[in-house]
């Protein structure tokens, strides 16, 4: 099984960075995806998550209107869309596959925003 991200970097406030979470070893279509994040010194919260079909979203409030979720379920593969990023955006960003009661973490993207 593997989870692995990209698309983190260094970004000015205002900016947007896309992620990807490429998954393999397992059947991708039947997990919930979701994206964590961690900031230095502070618990991993809850991002984004989408359903295994991709009917269903739902997000942190922090990031309500700027981020979006999706996926591509032929292309085992993730999204994270981060428009209008602040600084508090700032973390190491990890996803996470879910299906009864077993999950999967990707070892994580750092996303800094700063100017």
């Amino acid at each position: 099984v593997q989870l692995v991200e990209s698309g983190g970097g260094l970004v000015q406030p205002g900016g947007s960075l896309r992620l990807s979470c490429a998954a393999s070893g397992f059947t991708f279509s039947s997990y919930v995806m979701s994206w964590y994040r961690q900031a230095p010194g502070k618990e991993r919260d809850l991002v984004a998550r989408i359903t295994s079909a991709g009917g269903s979203t739902n997000y942190a409030d922090s990031v309500k209107g700027r981020f979006t979720i999706s996926r591509d379920n032929p292309k085992n593969t993730v999204y994270l869309q981060m428009d209008s990023l602040k600084p508090e955006d700032t973390a190491v960003y990890y996803c996470n596959a879910l299906r009864r009661g077993r999950a999967y973490w990707g070892q994580g993207t750092q996303v800094t925003v700063s100017s």
